[in-house]
């Protein structure tokens, strides 16, 4: 693939010059996913696992960059197409959108997370409160050197908290 064809694949990328490629990208489109996530659903068809990630940039490298198309990613392309004419393609199987993350179904949480939660909660309140109940109910002075009501004594009746220092002596 040289540098025009890449410009022009650019400027019409639904126009594609190769063949195998333009089966990739037709299937891709059919299924209204990306062509990296046809060859994910291609390959866990053909190997009944998913791909590692090693091996989807190799894959995918070569498909861009090489137009290497593997057997089992054009087997899968040529089927989707199948199904297309016949009139039997269901774009919106979640079988065929695993890969997206619109059509991931979230577990809800169930009776057991929630107690475990409310429990959770509860103990850390409760634990609150009881550390709270076994401090020592003696105020301390916030700033150093810490006094309590112990050691600060009141005036004595009568007497200024000054003693004398402002009379002139």
């Amino acid at each position: 693939m040289n540098m025009d064809s890449f410009f022009r694949t650019l400027l019409r990328p639904d126009r594609e010059e190769e063949p195998e490629r333009s089966e990739v990208a037709t299937a891709a489109n059919l299924l209204q996913i990306g062509e990296f996530q046809l060859l994910q659903l291609a390959y866990y068809g053909w190997h009944g696992e998913d791909m590692e990630a090693e091996v989807g940039d190799q894959v995918f490298r070569s498909y861009m960059l090489r137009s290497q198309i593997p057997a089992w990613a054009r087997h899968y392309a040529r089927q989707i197409i199948a199904l297309d004419d016949r009139g039997t393609l269901n774009d919106r199987d979640p079988a065929y959108h695993r890969y997206d993350c619109d059509y991931y179904k979230a577990i809800p949480l169930g009776a057991r997370r929630l107690a475990v939660a409310v429990a959770c909660i509860a103990l850390v309140v409760g634990g609150g409160i009881l550390v709270g109940s076994l401090a020592p109910n003696e105020v301390n002075s916030v700033l150093p050197p810490y006094f309590n009501e112990k050691n600060i004594t009141p005036p004595a009746a009568g007497s200024s908290p000054v003693d004398g220092d402002l009379r002139g002596s």
